[in-house]
Formats: C-alpha cells, structure tokens, sequence
C-alpha cells in the first residue's frame, strides 16, 4: 500500500460525501418553496443513511463484485471477507483477466465508491420535488440503488462489465452517475406529473443564498469525485482537477452569457447552473482529456444545460422541478460524447496499453453505444420501479398535503 495514495483517497471520499451532506442538500433546499426545505433536505440527509446500509449489506458485492458481465456476486454479501486482507492493497476483479491493482485497501475502494452510490439517487430527488412520499422515497430509492445503479456500476466500471470490455471511457461517472440519474429523475418527473399549479403559481426559489452555497460546496467536492478517480495521487489525479475546474469555469460562464443574450439579464441561478452543468460533463472526461479540450467541454455544457433546462423543458412540457434532466442528463451525454472526441491517449496508457485510449469516430461509436445502453436501461427499470412502490405505498402526496407543504404533512416541522 501506498500511504499517500490511501491519505488521498481518504481525503477525496470525505469530499464527495460532502456533496450531498451538505452539498446537495442546500443545493436543493435553496430552489425550492419555504413550505418544503426541510423536506427537500430531509431527501438527501435520509438517502445518504438508507445506501449507506444498504451498500454495506449487498450494493458493493452487486456493484464491484466480479459475478459476470451483467451484475456482481454477494461474495462481499454484508461486507464478509474484508478482513482477510484489510491492511492490504485491493484488486478489483482479482481473479479476472482484467484485474486491476491499486495501492489502497479495500475499505478505502469501497467507501470511495459509497459515496457516488449515495449521491446518485440523491440528485434524482430533485425531479419530483415537492411531491412525493417519504415512504415512496425510502422504498423507490432502495430498489433502484440495488437494481438499476448497482448493475450500471458493474457494466461501466468493473473489468467483468460488458460496457467496460467495449472500451467506453467513464473517469467519474458520465453513464454511472449522471445520465443514469438524469433520465430516472425524467421518468419520475413524468410518472409523478406536475406539481399543482406549475405554469400557473409563484414558484420562484424561495433562497437562493442556501442554493449558492450548496453550489459551492458541489465544486469543491467535485475535486474528490474526479480527481479521487484516479485512485492515487500522481499525474492523472492531477489533471483531472484541473481539467475539472477549467470546465466549471467556462460552463458557468457560457450558461450566463447564454442567458444574458437571450433573456436580458444573467441570474445567480444561471450562474451556478451553469457551474454544476459544466462539472457533469466533464465527468466522464476528467481523467481523459487535456486543458484544452476542457475548455470546449465547459462552453458546449453551460449552453447545452441552458437549453435543457429552458427550451427543451418548456418545449416538451414536462415538470423536472429542478432540473436533474436538463442539467444531469443532457450533460452527461455531451460530456460522454465529447470524451470520445477528446480523449488524449497517453493519460490511459498502461503497461498493457502502452498508446491508451484516444479520441476519434471509433471511440465516438462507443460512447454513443454506452450512452444509449445506459439511458434505455434506465428509463426503463425506473418506470417499473416507480409503478411497483406505486402499487406498495402509493407516490404522490394527496392535493391537501402538497398545498400545505412536505414540511408539516411529512415531518410536522417548519421553518420559522
């Protein structure tokens, strides 16, 4: 083990636990109405504990487990076996012919990888804001971690994954995370319907403050998400920060000057839209591309997010209440395609794959392939999860209970 690349890791995990305690949390909390901060906060706080254990109990086995092409095994069922080799270096998919060594125990491996299962299903919640059950929530978000993010897990990031043998390229999460939970929080958005008076009612942020804070608590942690994919702290961790915060630069300042032109005004929302837009699709690219190539990524985010979440949302008429599609979705697939473009092939290279992987219509090809696997898997298992918690618990809060606010007719609290 390496010392230094464990005290990394280490550190880039409590990052990325930050992005959605508090991160997130104030993130959403700050756009949403006052009638439902707590709950909307209360989202994040309660999935960060119910994948917590869940991982634990059989969501890293399923995910990281070598099993075959298409899920884990429960060989790490409850975590059992982790202590055999506890204050050793971990390989993931020992055994396999694409087994990877790191310097890191496996403890460190699979709390780093905790984190992306937390804030996952997280940013889906901020789809169907203001209108669902907290025990529809506690329900759907269990099936889904087990059944649709712990299997795109394995197919991207494990060497037994099928999508991972096709040589798609996902650094941090592009199809993990991002597109996954972009198109799960649509197909809840459009399961749920809209909330009550959408189009018609106030429903501007309530603060804004809150939501700027949590804007900047996501682009500092984001240094954990990406740079921490290295799994060790040299050259590539390094350029993955920077390329991450070139991108969030530019994506924020793309999404403003895109506002700017076409509504007259540039907006704090805007601006920290365009940061979190910008940061999503440089993802999948952060561990792949140079400076350069950042700087395009960041710019065709901040527009492509803009036009997501105002023409395409406004088009198509659906309530995505904040706007996980428009900014996690499409997003994610312009930074996953881009990444096929940019790809610089050195920073992949391995003893095995002395050139790496680089950019052209070949890679392109494939990371169109993933992207589309990715969004058709989970467009289609959300929906079946959505209507089966549906059939259990029931969805949606009654008219009286969304009219009175999640705050009171969930938890009896309020803010003052």
């Amino acid at each position: 083990m390496e010392a230094g690349d464990t005290a990394w890791m280490l550190t880039s995990t409590a990052l990325v636990l930050m992005m959605t305690v508090p991160g997130l949390a104030l993130f959403y909390a700050g756009m949403v109405r006052k009638k439902n901060i707590l709950a909307t906060m209360m989202q994040s706080f309660s999935i960060c504990a119910l994948v917590s254990v869940l991982w634990m109990v059989a969501g890293y086995s399923l995910a990281f487990g070598n099993g075959n092409a298409w899920i884990g095994d429960l060989s790490r069922l409850l975590l059992g076996g982790l202590e055999a080799g506890w204050d050793k270096p971990f390989t993931l998919g020992a055994g396999t012919e694409g087994a990877t060594a790191t310097t890191v125990p496996e403890s460190v491996f699979l709390m780093f990888q905790m984190t992306f299962a937390i804030i996952t299903p997280a940013l889906i919640t901020g789809a169907f804001a203001d209108r669902m059950r907290f025990s529809a929530l506690l329900v759907f978000m269990t099936l889904w971690s087990l059944l649709v993010y712990a299997p795109v897990a394995h197919w991207v990031w494990h060497p037994n994954g099928w999508i991972f043998a096709l040589g798609a390229l996902d650094f941090a999460g592009g199809t993990v995370v991002h597109i996954n939970a972009g198109v799960a929080g649509l197909v809840c958005a459009l399961v749920l319907g809209r909330r009550m008076g959408y189009g018609h009612d106030n429903m501007a942020p309530h603060n804004l403050a809150l939501a700027v804070i949590g804007a900047g608590l996501l682009w500092v942690g984001w240094f954990g998400f990406n740079a921490g994919s290295a799994v060790a702290a040299g050259g590539r961790a390094g350029m993955a920060m920077l390329v991450t915060q070139v991108a969030a630069a530019t994506a924020t300042l793309a999404w403003v000057f895109a506002e700017w032109l076409v509504k007259g005004k540039p907006s704090v929302l805007g601006a920290i839209s365009g940061a979190v837009a910008g940061l999503v699709a440089i993802t999948p690219a952060s561990g792949f591309v140079l400076p350069g190539a950042a700087l395009v990524i960041g710019a065709a985010a901040g527009v492509a997010g803009f036009w997501g979440a105002t023409v395409l949302k406004g088009r198509l008429g659906y309530d995505d209440s904040l706007d996980v599609f428009g900014v996690h979705g499409i997003c994610g697939i312009v930074g996953a395609l881009l990444t096929g473009l940019f790809a610089h092939g050195p920073l992949s290279a391995t003893g095995a794959a002395p050139e790496g992987t680089a950019g052209g219509l070949a890679t392109l090809l494939v990371q169109a392939g993933a992207v589309a696997a990715v969004f058709a898997f989970s467009a289609a298992a959300t929906f079946v999860l959505l209507k089966l918690t549906d059939a259990v618990v029931g969805l949606r809060v009654s008219e009286e209970e969304e009219r009175e606010g999640l705050d009171v007719a969930l938890h009896g609290e309020r803010i003052a």
